[in-house]
């Protein structure tokens, strides 16, 4: 069923208003024009402006055209923006030049962007950036990009990385994307794949509430049986059980993300007897 030019209206006005500093990443620039010329019609946009335009602006270059001629339009377009007009009041119309930010170095990525990339496009970014590999990162841009990508890293002799049945093959076969970085004769290796969204928390509704605490009865806050004293759980902790430590849950490889090290910390041992 065809929607009419009201409804259509209406969705994109409800898009502007909901438009947040990591959505906008989504948007391309002939998005922008729509929701903006429509949305400008509702008189609480056209109020509070200056909010959603500073938000356009974490994503986007914005230039404002002082001269609405073709060849200045030409010339902005041969840089790769979009330009396009607005009225932002009953006053003359706004020319305004746009283009998505483009994502070239680490320090362009953010918290807001890091989710709205690709694998394979933030490999390529590591890889334009750096030569020193995944220690030669600063700590606040590791966390924006373990923030959004599931990493492992590891380094090996170059003859040794594609070992048939080694971490390298599982971690393609899993989905990830690697980075190689050469080193010498030996080479490491950055594997990325996007995490999941994670889930939002449903909210309770305050009636909801009120029941579950009228029919909470008082020996729901007795202490259950169940709950270890804390001085046990120190003992247990002062005395772990050696049979609990298996090859499957000890791992000496640094692995940031889901990996597999067991395999790669054989391969290293029979390197070393080699």
């Amino acid at each position: 069923m065809a929607r009419t030019k009201q409804q259509t209206d209406d969705t994109i006005v409800s898009s502007l208003k909901t438009l947040t500093k990591s959505s906008v990443w989504d948007v391309q620039e002939n998005d922008v024009f729509r929701m903006l010329e429509s949305g400008l019609k509702d008189a609480d946009i056209r109020e509070n402006v200056r909010h959603y335009v500073d938000i356009i602006r974490n994503a986007f270059e914005i230039v404002e055209v002082k001269e609405d001629t073709a060849p200045v339009k030409k010339a902005y377009e041969k840089k790769g923006y979009k330009v396009g007009s607005l009225k932002f009041d009953d006053q003359k119309k706004t020319i305004w030049a746009l283009k998505k930010k483009p994502i070239l170095r680490v320090t362009d990525l953010s918290y807001e962007n890091i989710r709205h990339i690709s694998a394979a496009k933030l490999l390529e970014v590591l890889e334009r950036n750096f030569g020193g590999g995944w220690d030669s990162l600063s700590q606040s841009i590791q966390d924006i990009i373990v923030s959004g990508f599931d990493i492992s890293t590891t380094t090996l002799p170059k003859d040794r990385l594609h070992k048939k049945g080694g971490m390298y093959e599982k971690k393609v076969d899993d989905g990830f994307e690697v980075l190689e970085i050469p080193k010498g004769n030996w080479v490491e290796a950055i594997f990325a794949k996007l995490k999941p969204e994670p889930e939002k928390p449903k909210k309770k509704d305050a009636d909801d509430e009120d029941i579950d605490n009228e029919d909470m009865d008082d020996e729901d806050f007795e202490v259950q049986d169940d709950y270890k004293n804390h001085d046990e759980e120190e003992q247990e902790l002062d005395d772990p059980d050696d049979d609990l430590i298996t090859e499957d849950n000890y791992s000496t490889m640094m692995d940031l993300g889901s990996g597999d090290p067991d395999d790669e910390a054989a391969e290293l041992i029979d390197f070393a007897d080699e």
